[in-house]
């Protein structure tokens, strides 16, 4: 079992950034996907992006792509994402997740093995 914890969230303004992490108790020794999804109030899950940790590429969904970076620091077991000109479409329960299936043309799809407790990001003016 991977147990997940994230931190880092919080309330911004539309355009302001923020950075989220993950601290993963048992990081993958083979070539996993790791990353973010996130759940708006009422709305269904998203997956946000994905990175490899054995090769460290990287895939974002279309609605973030130019804005979040994902990283990793395996010396630390830990996973960021870097949000940058947030908008208040962005405003979500974000998860940190080991991901059993990416999904690049449909987000929704994505299907996860693992997650954590979810920290808040709100985008408002």
């Amino acid at each position: 079992q991977v147990q997940l914890v994230e931190s880092g969230g919080g309330s911004v303004q539309p355009g302001e950034s923020l950075t989220l992490s993950c601290k993963v108790s048992k990081y993958p020794t083979s070539n996993e996907c790791m990353g973010w999804f996130r759940q708006p109030p009422g709305k269904q899950r998203e997956g946000v992006a994905c990175i490899y940790s054995g090769v460290g590429s990287a895939y974002y969904a279309e609605s973030v792509e130019g804005r979040f970076t994902i990283s990793q620091d395996k010396t630390k077991n830990t996973i960021y994402l870097q949000m940058n000109s947030l908008k208040p479409e962005d405003t979500a329960m974000y998860y940190c997740a080991q991901i059993s299936l990416w999904v690049g043309y449909d987000p929704h799809l994505t299907e996860y093995k693992y997650w954590g407790q979810g920290t808040q990001v709100t985008v408002s003016s």
